[in-house]
């Protein structure tokens, strides 16, 4: 079982990137799929999460109508399309199964290794 994101870079403020992340050893559109950040000395921050069951999403307040998450499912792939980047969306962004939001907190089950995104002048 693997989840492996990519896209992360070095973007400019208000530019745009498309973080992907396809799993291996398992189907996609079985999960729950999404996506948390992680920034130094910060706590975990749910950024997005699509449900399996109908296709609903959640979007973390800070991200909503900048970021929009999707699934590919004859690639196992889901991606994240982020726009309107600010400098405080840099972080490392994980894609993670089971996403689920439990009390206002964002938690999952597994995530892939990290890819970094850092939005700079």
């Amino acid at each position: 079982v693997q989840l492996q994101a990519s896209g992360g870079g070095l973007v400019q403020p208000g530019g745009s990137l498309r973080l992907s992340c396809t799993a291996s050893g398992f189907t996609l559109d079985y999960y729950n799929i999404g996506w948390f950040r992680q920034a130094p000395g910060k706590e975990r921050e749910g950024v997005s999460c699509l449900s399996a069951a109908d296709d609903s999403t959640y979007y973390g307040d800070s991200v909503k109508g900048r970021f929009t998450i999707s699934r590919d499912n004859d690639k196992n792939t889901v991606y994240l399309q982020m726009n309107s980047l600010k400098p405080e969306d840099t972080a490392v962004y994980y894609c993670a199964t089971n996403c689920r939001i439990v009390s206002g907190h964002y938690d999952y089950d597994y995530r892939g290794q990290g890819t970094q995104v850092t939005v700079s002048s």
